[in-house]
């Protein structure tokens, strides 16, 4: 099978055939719209293992390790740029939980109104085809480099989104979060099993350091790309652009409290920030492997180097290894892609042909989902095929989902902001964007006196570009400052729906509360008053409880223990 050991290909079928089998049986039992895309019905262990399944996919193992590779130890950064987050996802949780809601469109809906509802569902059924695209082909990317070539990047790329396809459109929400489970756990297994075999080769940390000339390439800051202000800006970015992940309501709301919710978002993001540190040492492990090789490391595609070290080191030690390797590689993306397509199908189902084809059956609006999956996987094929590499594609789809972010967190602090606004800061966030693209632009900004001092413009690819921190400096700004001038311009919004909006994050998830209608508490459950800061302003700022308090000062030590805990280890 597929160039593969016999043991190697039976572990892989395995590992299908289960997957696949658990799925289908999941998919049996979806009996309503609420099964299909939100079940709230699962503990903190399932919920920490589809928060790191959603969250973690083998592609990011490549990107990883190729920037990595490229940049040294700095690119860690292009998947720990979530970790300043980490903190703030212990307040995240809950607020989407109280939201009550079927899809994140739901919410903007309920504040914005019908159209900026659309528009949400929209640009994220896009983001999360470009992200779908982008694991696909770092994963295919793996399987080409691990087989040998005997799987080629463009049969891999459909052949993978075939086979979560098949489970994930039967079994919807549900059928994901119990898949990830297992899928989580090979996840971690893929993460670590290369590693011990890179240190061995190259004689440890020690022997990386000896054979790395270059010291900026075993630090954790590079200033000529991934330096101090990369980092912020990204880290800002993210941030940003977290609540309007379609993907985010699933994993903060499928839960049966609150607290399921909080304790998987965040300690399943930090067992991924762990997992993340095992790329980056395996990517500059490889980087030490070829240069004692006597191999020139421009010589090298970035994208194939985790694949080529799985291919030269498993095979030889043990069989069923390398296969353990693809079953583990085909977990990681298809844990992550399947509930990607179920939020996407959500959207479309629920906030864009629900509206126009209202009054039918459940069974109807599934079907419809279902479709729309199949539909939704193959834009992620067509993208997968026309990114140019991993890092680039990870770098589109980090810019998408923040232009509509940045109307959640206004809306969220702000009573005064309105569709208007929500309109103006999404269209001028992806019109300066784009404007920062163009070799008319660029040309302008070389020419500023303090172009030079500030770094505005550098090289990419052999030709100038505004520096990517600069680039999201600019459009996040804009767009901010386009949301508020528009909302002063224009009518307040109607304080009925901002109040609904605000006392449904005021009161807190009732043990066997039901859920009957998106964003509208229950029958029975009154709001409640919490003390506000800035009281009888346009503000809100609700007083924090003490366990968001003590929850995310843990969180932040969390994040330090990682950072400290990886620069000891390297150095």
């Amino acid at each position: 099978m597929l160039g593969l050991h016999p043991v190697d290909a039976c572990v892989v079928l395995v590992y299908l055939f289960g997957v696949t089998a658990v799925g289908m049986l999941m998919g049996k039992q979806v009996k309503g719209l609420s099964d299909y895309f939100m079940p709230r019905r699962f503990g903190k262990g399932m919920m920490m293992m589809h928060a790191f399944g959603t969250g973690t996919a083998s592609d990011q193992a490549v990107i990883v390790a190729s920037g990595t590779f490229r940049n040294g130890l700095s690119g860690i950064w292009y998947q720990w740029l979530w970790l300043f987050n980490t903190p703030f996802y212990w307040l995240i949780a809950p607020i989407f939980r109280r939201f009550r809601a079927v899809t994140t469109a739901d919410v903007y809906r309920l504040r914005f109104g019908p159209s900026v509802a659309v528009l949400f569902a929209v640009v994220g059924i896009a983001g999360l085809a470009v992200k779908i695209g982008l694991m696909l082909k770092g994963s295919a990317a793996l399987i080409d480099a691990g087989t040998g070539g005997e799987v080629a990047t463009n049969v891999a790329i459909p052949l993978i989104a075939i086979l979560f396809v098949l489970y994930g459109a039967a079994g919807g929400l549900r059928a994901a979060i119990v898949t990830d489970y297992v899928q989580g756990i090979l996840t971690v297994i893929f993460s670590f099993m290369l590693l011990p075999f890179v240190l061995g080769a190259v004689g440890g940390i020690a022997g990386i350091r000896d054979t790395i000339a270059d010291p900026q390439l075993m630090s954790l800051v590079a200033p000529d790309e991934i330096g101090v202000f990369f980092i912020s800006m990204f880290a800002v970015l993210s941030l940003t652009g977290i609540v309007a992940q379609p993907f985010i309501m699933g994993v903060c709301a499928a839960g049966r409290t609150e607290m399921d919710g909080r304790f998987g978002f965040v300690v399943g993001n930090l067992i991924k920030r762990i997992c993340t540190a095992a790329w980056a040492l395996t990517g500059i492990g490889a980087l030490a492997w070829f240069i004692q090789q006597g191999t020139v490391p421009e010589d090298v595609d970035p994208d194939l180097v985790y694949g080529q070290m799985a291919a030269r080191f498993l095979p030889d030690f043990l069989p069923g290894l390398l296969g353990l390797f693809v079953a583990a590689l085909l977990a990681g993306v298809m844990s992550s892609c399947d509930s990607f397509m179920v939020s996407a199908s959500g959207l479309l189902t629920e906030n864009v042909y629900k509206p126009l084809v209202p009054a039918k059956s459940d069974r109807h609006y599934i079907w419809v989902g279902r479709i729309g999956s199949v539909a939704i996987v193959a834009g992620g094929v067509v993208a997968a095929f026309a990114m140019p590499n991993v890092v680039d594609g990870l770098k589109t789809w980090l810019k998408i989902a923040p232009m509509l972010g940045v109307s959640f967190w206004l809306g969220l602090f702000w009573r005064r902001y309105n569709a208007a606004g929500a309109w103006a800061s999404t269209l001028t966030g992806f019109a300066s964007w784009w404007m920062t693209t163009q070799p008319w632009f660029i040309e302008w900004v070389e020419g500023w006196p303090a172009a030079a001092s500030l770094g505005l413009v550098w090289v990419e690819a052999g030709k100038p570009a505004i520096y990517e921190p600069w680039q999201i400096l600019i459009y996040l700004s804009l767009a901010v400052i386009a949301g508020v001038a528009v909302c002063r311009m224009t009518n307040p919004p109607d304080q009925t729906t901002v109040e609904q909006f605000h006392a449904l994050i005021r009161t807190p998830v009732q043990p066997g509360e039901i859920v009957e209608t998106p964003c509208q508490l229950p029958r029975g459950v009154q709001p409640i008053q919490r003390h506000s800061w800035f009281k009888d302003t346009d503000f809100e700022f609700p007083a924090p409880s003490i366990t968001s308090v003590i929850g995310f000062l843990l969180s932040w030590i969390a994040v330090a223990a990682m950072i400290g805990g990886f620069v000891w280890l390297v150095s």
